[in-house]
């Protein structure tokens, strides 16, 4: 019974060794150089999107539209693809470590006198140019185009007063920028209607200049890992219900990929048993949060036992509805949903450091057992 017992958990631990090998696999090319920041910048998103593809068609997921794994569609959105640099008091300052550049900002060129406006705040009289200092850099992404420039610097590297600032930033606004939601799906073992879906977003924040880039491991490179580990799963193990996995890109520009998902009728929303979305999945070590779990609380309380009956991760935590995540637009139309990630760890988020190196992966293998199973008991 001792060697049946320990072969049994050799096997066990040998599938969550392999599955989370497997994700970092799909982290380490999703962080690397070659996709920048999965943005608008040397086709980072066109790379991640066409490697995403390739993995569903080797995993053996079918596309969802008879034309492919894609559904395009557009949005304009700024970027900096050439010259981004600051100088302070003569200082040269590092593009992503000791500033970012205000995402909607415009162009602008030349060496200024500023002025303190407040102990956070110093403008230049004669340009629209504002320096913001912050503890943390935070970046994003922006669908338009200021009429000012604007550039946030690390509170720590920053003197104690600012006089002057030579910057050389240049933009670009792309106009109809093309974008691809992935989609695919496998087969049920139940003749039923009922889909479910997991999503993950897959798009992130690009990069400014010719260097500097913003890796996204944790958010959400770690996502991405879980769902096509989903379809790994459930393409050697057939799913109780049709299952579609959707890749969004245009989430970190203001939900855009998803939005347009469920505007267009793209699945049958009344069809939809359950989705779950997942995003920051690269920690745990203080357990996960539901959103949306104080609203459905029968699937909640569902969740709450699974988690009890196989002691799988460290609390469950619950919010209400919130428009943080992909999940929003299909909660608005009254599809059944969940948002799901993880609690603890890395502290890092839209900078530089969210590197593939930093996720402990710490809770990855048991909040994926605990997503299979919550699928399989609905």
């Amino acid at each position: 019974m001792r060697s049946l017992f320990s072969i049994f958990l050799f096997l066990c631990l040998t599938v969550s060794s392999q599955d989370t090998m497997y994700a970092r696999k799909i982290i380490k090319k999703l962080t690397s150089k070659e996709c920048f920041g999965r943005g608008y910048l040397n086709n980072g998103l066109g790379i991640a999107a066409n490697y995403i593809s390739n993995e569903l068609k080797t995993l053996g997921a079918k596309p969802l539209f008879t034309s492919g794994y894609y559904q395009p569609f557009e949005f304009n959105v700024n970027t900096f693809p050439n010259k981004v640099s600051l100088k302070i008091n003569g200082k040269e300052m590092i593009p992503g470590e000791d500033f970012i550049v205000g995402p909607g900002s415009g162009s602008l060129k030349g060496n200024y006198k500023v002025e303190k406006r407040d102990s956070v705040t110093y403008k230049a009289s004669e340009v629209r140019f504002i320096i913001n200092l912050k503890k943390k850099l935070t970046y994003s992404v922006a669908i338009d185009e200021a009429k000012y420039c604007a550039v946030d610097v690390l509170q720590s590297k920053a003197p104690a007063l600012i006089e002057s600032a030579e910057v050389n930033i240049q933009n670009k606004l792309l106009i109809k920028h093309l974008n691809n939601n992935i989609c695919a799906f496998i087969e049920g073992k139940e003749k039923s209607d009922s889909v479910i879906i997991f999503s993950a977003h897959y798009d992130h924040l690009g990069g400014m200049g010719k260097k500097t880039f913003f890796p996204g491991a944790n958010d959400n490179a770690s996502g991405v890992s879980v769902v096509l580990n989903l379809v790994k799963f459930y393409a050697k193990n057939s799913p109780k219900y049709k299952t579609i996995f959707v890749f969004f890109a245009g989430e970190e520009a203001g939900l855009i990929g998803s939005k347009y998902f469920v505007d267009n009728n793209t699945v049958d929303l009344k069809k939809i048993k359950f989705l779950i979305n997942l995003d920051l999945l690269g920690t745990g070590d203080d357990g996960i949060m539901v959103v949306n779990g104080a609203i459905l609380t029968k699937e909640f309380e569902l969740l709450n036992k699974i988690n009890a009956e196989k002691s799988l991760v460290k609390e469950i935590k619950k919010r209400g509805k919130a428009q943080n995540s992909d999940h929003y637009w299909f909660t608005e139309a009254g599809v059944p949903a969940f948002f799901i990630y993880t609690l603890g760890g890395t502290t890092s988020y839209h900078d530089v450091q969210d590197v593939a190196e930093k996720l402990p992966l710490t809770d990855y293998a048991d909040v994926f057992k605990l997503i299979t199973a919550f699928a399989e008991r609905l």
